[in-house]
């Protein structure tokens, strides 16, 4: 018998909790809960739960607080969801190490998903398996990592380095969020400017290649004020 992914869900807000909660194990989730930071680093500590769903404003500490310090020790996912619709809060999230952030309210459809990409980059990165350098795949484009090699349908891509370095940077990274400063680091180095000006045009032009029509993306979403997210390898199993 397969062993139940576990999901630890951290809310004060008990209808919410609930709510969550049965749509997680309706879809044979075990599900884990706690309405305190201190009673889910308990949890997470005594657990080790492959997936946490964390608020941000719970009664005795700040989520953010929570994200720090769990990400000293695990790689647990850990998915952000909060009325906070801040940018700021968003940032300062995903900089800290939380894999995604869901704003509320949120649907039943989106929040599944996003536990379904974060699950699958958690085996990614716990994995020495070949699978996980295969192409990356949407529609119509194909990056293959290995070749360095970009095509749209027959049609290949022709991309600067540093072109190449933010698409395979997304692809790698497909249906998360990844914000202005981790594509920054990543692809310039921990001392980049931090004015996102360079990655903002080169973005530009990265769309101009990819797109048929870069006011309506297929590839790279823009999230105002965070950063970008590529479109979701439709390669990948579901898990």
């Amino acid at each position: 018998m397969q062993q139940k992914i576990t999901v630890l869900f951290i809310e004060d807000e008990a209808n919410i909790l609930t709510f969550v909660s049965k749509i997680l194990k309706s879809q044979n989730y075990r599900v884990l809960t706690a309405q305190t930071g201190t009673a889910g680093l308990q949890l997470i500590r005594s657990q080790c739960p492959d997936l946490i769903l964390l608020d941000l404003g719970l009664p005795d500490m700040d989520g953010q607080a929570i994200i720090q310090e769990v990400r000293q020790w695990t790689s647990c996912p850990i998915i952000v969801i909060s009325a906070r619709s801040n940018e700021g809060e968003k940032v300062k999230a995903l900089d800290s190490g939380a894999d995604d952030y869901i704003t509320k309210p949120f649907g039943t459809s989106e929040l599944l998903a996003r536990i379904r990409t974060s699950l699958r980059h958690s085996n990614r990165l716990n994995t020495d398996s070949d699978i996980y350098i295969r192409p990356y795949h949407c529609h119509d484009l194909t990056l293959d990592f290995e070749k360095r090699l970009i095509t749209i349908g027959d049609t290949p891509i022709h991309l600067t380095p540093v072109e190449y370095k933010i698409v395979a940077f997304l692809a790698r990274n497909s249906g998360k969020v990844m914000t202005y400063t981790s594509i920054m680091e990543n692809v310039w180095g921990p001392y980049a400017d931090t004015d996102n000006k360079i990655l903002r045009v080169n973005m530009a032009n990265i769309r101009r290649k990819l797109e048929a029509n870069p006011a309506q993306p297929e590839y790279i979403f823009t999230e105002i004020g965070v950063g970008y997210r590529f479109a979701e390898d439709t390669t990948e199993s579901m898990i």
